[in-house]
């Protein structure tokens, strides 16, 4: 088990002592370990081995043919569709750490992720990454300028938008949150969240298990002022992203061209609430059968900061394990 983290969020990749994991998509493995392995799942990511805001994955054996492994996401809450920061961490891991061969200068590889193949490029020096840059799934905006009814809160105004899961994208001022108070974000996140889903249907354009809500992205203006502005993303069961959220930063790309803000090949960089920083860019627009979709690459970078193995007793009363937050 290597530790590791991007932009301050923390990435636990299980290397080695998985139980076999079938499918012939990460989709249907996704499904067998929410079926069958969600005790494994909840005795990394929970107390006393994690913590409620704990993320990892498990690297499996590619799906695809021009793949060099895949991966399953997880966090408090179950097992992601897609995640920016751990395709960061996970590049640096597998490289740094010899798992694949590291080419001089850069390398590429390919991963198979729930939501479809990202390809990641590594910046090499001496050996070591230093950079990683990925090619996201083809992100969208399925809604620009919604509103929902929230309760405590009233009418709330977000954007809908894609990037390898569902995120709604509301300005932190509009519901009178600020960027830097975790405790209001994760009860608002909440809100919104609950609220957003019972309100309506959430259309994929081809995969029905991808098709729901998995978070709140709150957008302000950033600290830094050479940066574009700043992503807090309160996800699963109201986890605070300290990255700006790769896959947050991807939807809110599509969202930015959707309102033609944004040109292809345009930078930007999102800060975190610890001001970490993750830069995007639009490489191309694509279609996804009804919707207008563009192809993001977002880098950043990441730091392994410990190794190790974890234990399992079956006599401990308090497996799985438990949350207190």
């Amino acid at each position: 088990m290597v530790e590791s983290h991007a932009g301050g969020e923390p990435f636990r990749v299980v290397i080695e002592g998985l139980p076999s994991i079938p499918g012939d998509t990460v989709l249907e493995r996704r499904r067998f370990a929410q079926e069958h392995l969600d005790g494994l799942r909840m005795a990394l990511m929970w107390e006393p081995r994690g913590h409620a805001d704990m993320y990892g994955g498990w690297i499996g054996s590619p799906v695809t043919s021009d793949s060099d492994l895949s991966v399953l996401f997880l966090h408090n809450d179950g097992f992601s569709t897609m995640c920016g920061h751990g395709i960061i961490a996970l590049t640096k891991v597998v490289l740094d750490t010899g798992i694949l061969q590291v080419e001089p200068d850069e390398t590429t590889i390919r991963i198979d992720t729930p939501a479809g193949q990202v390809t990641a490029t590594a910046d090499v020096e001496e050996g070591r990454v230093t950079r990683v840059r990925f090619r996201n799934v083809p992100s969208f905006a399925l809604e620009i300028d919604a509103t929902v009814s929230v309760d405590g809160i009233g009418e709330v105004s977000y954007d809908l938008g894609f990037g390898g899961a569902f995120y709604a994208y509301v300005e932190a001022n509009s519901v009178g949150v600020d960027l830097s108070d975790t405790a209001g974000l994760v009860a608002i996140g909440r809100a919104i969240k609950n609220a957003v889903s019972l309100s309506r249907r959430i259309e994929h354009p081809h995969d029905p298990e991808l098709a729901f809500l998995y978070g709140v992205v709150f957008t302000g203006e950033p600290v830094n002022p050479a940066n574009d502005g700043r992503n807090v993303c309160v996800f699963a069961d109201g986890e605070v992203d300290r990255s700006p959220t790769g896959t947050g930063v991807s939807g809110r790309l599509a969202i930015l061209h959707a309102r033609g803000e944004i040109e292809i090949g345009e930078k930007i960089t999102i800060e975190s609430i610890v001001g970490s920083e993750f830069t995007g860019r639009i490489i191309e627009t694509t279609r996804l059968q009804q919707f207008d979709a563009v192809v993001p690459e977002v880098s950043g970078t990441a730091h392994i900061v410990g190794r190790g193995e974890m234990w399992i007793d079956p006599d401990d009363p308090l497996n799985p394990g438990f949350l207190i937050r």
